[in-house]
């Protein structure tokens, strides 16, 4: 498989996983989706986010990018490094956590002033980004 094809496959899949889990948290909270999506390209685009479907699209077109961001910094560091393909399981766990730790101790700190913490937050968050980011980027990228 290419690298341009481990980015497009491993983006799909970790991307997929990730806002379905978005999603199936939201519900759980009692919110809309469709209003979880307008923050996120309020957040990225600096907008209001009351807008209409539009910002939704927008909000699910940024997850993605940045997911492919995501990605192929880790598809372009295992090809480089083998260690990477051999151990992906473990190397998917650690970039999952890595990648938790970048977001909810850098970006939203940076983009909100702090990102509070709760157990179950926590928990659902490292599930994620552990189970449904970090390790399907990694399962995709040995091959």
């Amino acid at each position: 498989m290419t690298t341009g094809r481990k980015i497009l496959a491993g983006t799909l899949l970790a991307g997929t996983l990730d806002i379905l889990s978005a999603v199936v948290y939201t519900l759980l909270a009692g919110k809309e989706p469709v209003n979880m999506l307008k923050g996120i390209a309020a957040a990225a685009l600096g907008t209001d986010p009351k807008g209409g479907a539009g910002l939704a699209l927008a909000g699910l077109a940024i997850h993605f990018a940045i997911m492919a961001v995501m990605v192929a910094v880790f598809v372009t560091a295992a090809n480089r490094i083998a260690a990477l393909r051999t151990h992906w399981l473990l190397a998917g766990i650690a970039y999952g956590i890595g990648l938790w730790g970048v977001m909810n101790l850098m970006v939203l700190p940076a983009k909100f002033g702090y990102h509070p913490f709760h157990a179950l937050g926590l928990a659902e968050q490292l599930f994620s980004h552990i189970a449904l980011v970090g390790i399907p980027i990694a399962w995709i990228a040995r091959r």
